[in-house]
C-alpha cells in the first residue's frame, strides 16, 4: 500500500502556502500516544519564541497513510514526527526536504543518534534527524502486586510468572486487570511490545535480508498462546481487542497490573501520575531471554514548506540542553550522545532500564514496513488480532505468512 500511496504522491503538485508574517505558525503532526516529552518541549518553545508550533495528533495506525494522502492533496503539515523506519520510503519518493548541508553544519551532528541518522539517509543525503529515541520495556504496578500478595520489588523474568501474576491481580476483582495490550489492529503497537517475546528467543518474523516471511515458528506460537491464555482467563480488559493504539497508555489508569510500554512512559508516569508506584524491567522472551524494540521517531520536514527556517529553529531548540532535558524529564532518551550524561543527571533511575534495553533491542528493516506491519489492514495487524482473539489460530498463521510473502515478493 505504501508504494501505491507514494507513487500517487510523487506526481502530485504541492500547493503549500503561508502568509508572510513576523511570526510563523508551524503545523506539525505526531502520533497518538507519543507521550508528554514532545508536548512539553513544544509548550516550552511556544512560551519562549515568537514562532509557534501547532501539534495535531493522528492515530498511530493511520499516520503514514494520512500523511501521504495529505502530501498528494497539498494539505500536508510543515513537519512530522515520523517513525524512523518510514524515512527511506518517503525520501525516495522526493517528499521530504533535504537537510544534509544544514545538518552537517550543526556542531553536535556527529553525536546525534546514529541509527536515526542512518534511517533518515537515502542515497547519501539526509532527510530525517532524530526526534525521540525509544525502546520498549515491561512495567508492573507495585501497589497492585502488593494487594495481590506478590512481592512488589520482584521483577518478573518469565512469561509463566507474568501470566500467574496477572491472574492473582485479576482476582482483586472489579475493573482491575492483570495485563494490557493494544490488540485491535495496532500493528505498530504489537511489533513494539509483542515481537520482543520471539526476538529474545532468537527468532524473527522476517529473514535478515527482509526477503522471506518467517512468521510461523514454535517461538511465535508460544508467544501467541501466552496472550491467548490471558485473554481467555479474563485478565485482559475486553477493550484491548478493539484498541487501535488510542488507549496504549492504559497502565496510567492505575487499574492495570502489568504492561509492556515504551521507555517514554516512564517519564509520563513519574511526572503526570505520581500516584502510581511502578517498576520497570526488560521484556522477557518466551525462553526468558529479554529483548526490546529499538526505535523512535525522526523529525522530517515536508518538501515545499514555506516555513523551513522556522521549523529548523524549533528542531535546534529540541537539540539544545534545555530541550534535551525537557524531553528526558518526560521520558524520552537523549538524542545527543555528547550531553546524554548531563541530560540524565538527577532523573528517575528507572530510565536506566530504557537505556539498558538498547543493548538487546532490534529494529526491523524493510521498505515495506507499512504494508507488512503498521497498516491496520495489513498481515501483521490482522494476524495478531486473529491469532490472539480468534478461534482459528492455524488459519491466522497460514493467512499471514502467505500474505506477508506475497507483499514482499511484489516489492522485489
Amino acid at each position: 500500500m505504501i508504494k501505491r500511496l507514494l507513487a500517487a504522491v510523487s506526481v502530485a503538485t504541492l500547493c503549500m502556502t503561508s502568509a508572510a508574517s513576523a511570526a510563523d505558525k508551524i503545523e506539525m503532526w505526531v502520533r497518538t500516544g507519543i507521550g508528554d516529552a514532545f508536548n512539553k518541549v513544544v509548550e516550552a518553545y511556544n512560551g519562549s519564541h515568537e514562532n509557534q508550533v501547532v501539534v495535531t495528533e493522528v492515530p498511530f495506525s493511520e499516520l503514514v497513510q494520512k500523511y501521504a494522502t495529505a502530501i498528494a492533496g497539498g494539505q500536508a503539515p510543515d513537519a512530522l514526527s515520523m517513525d524512523l523506519i518510514y524515512n527511506p520510503a518517503f525520501a525516495a519518493a522526493g517528499q521530504l526536504e533535504d537537510l544534509t548541508d544544514w545538518a552537517k553544519q550543526l556542531p553536535y551532528f556527529n553525536s546525534l543518534s546514529p541509527s536515526h541518522v542512518r534511517l533518515g539517509t537515502y542515497q547519501d543525503r539526509i532527510y530525517g534527524l532524530p526526534l525521540s529515541v525509544e525502546t520498549s520495556v515491561f512495567a508492573w504496578n507495585k501497589d497492585l502486586y502488593k494487594k495481590a500478595g506478590l512481592d512488589p520489588e520482584k521483577a518478573p523474568t518469565t512469561w509463566e510468572e507474568i501470566a500467574a501474576n496477572a491472574e492473582k491481580i485479576r482476582a482483586l476483582g472489579d475493573d482491575t486487570y492483570g495485563f494490557y495490550f493494544s490488540g485491535g489492529g495496532c500493528g505498530g503497537c504489537m511489533i513494539f511490545t509483542f515481537t520482543p517475546l520471539v526476538w529474545g528467543a532468537g527468532t524473527d518474523i522476517l529473514s535478515a535480508d527482509g526477503k522471506t516471511a518467517t512468521l510461523d515458528t514454535p517461538e511465535m506460537r508460544k508467544a501467541v498462546n501466552y496472550y491467548r491464555d490471558m485473554v481467555k482467563k479474563d485478565v485482559v480488559p475486553a477493550g484491548s481487542a478493539s484498541d487501535n493504539g488510542t488507549s496504549f497508555l492504559s497502565f496510567t489508569n492505575g487499574k492495570i497490573g502489568q504492561q509492556s510500554l515504551g521507555a517514554f512512559a516512564i517519564g509520563t508516569l513519574v511526572t503526570q501520575h505520581p500516584e502510581i508506584n511502578f517498576g520497570v524491567t526488560l521484556i522477557p522472551g518466551v525462553n526468558g531471554q529479554p529483548s526490546s524494540f529499538a526505535g523512535g521517531d525522526n523529525f522530517v520536514i515536508t518538501k515545499g514548506t514555506k516555513k523551513i527556517d522556522a521549523v529548523k529553529d524549533f528542531l535546534q531548540f529540541i537539540y539544545s540542553m534545555d530541550g534535551q532535558k525537557i524531553m528526558a524529564k518526560y521520558g524520552s532518551l537523549p538524542t545527543r550522545g555528547d550531553i546524554a550524561e548531563e541530560v540524565l543527571t538527577g532523573l528517575d533511575p528507572r530510565m536506566e532500564v530504557g537505556l539498558k534495553a538498547i543493548s538487546v533491542a532490534k529494529t526491523p528493516y524493510t521498505l515495506q514496513f507499512n504494508d507488512l506491519i503498521n497498516s491496520a489492514n495489513g498481515p501483521w495487524a490482522t494476524f495478531t488480532n486473529a491469532a490472539i482473539f480468534g478461534e482459528d489460530v492455524d488459519g491466522a498463521f497460514a493467512n499471514a505468512q502467505s500474505e506477508m510473502q506475497s507483499i514482499i515478493d511484489s516489492g522485489q
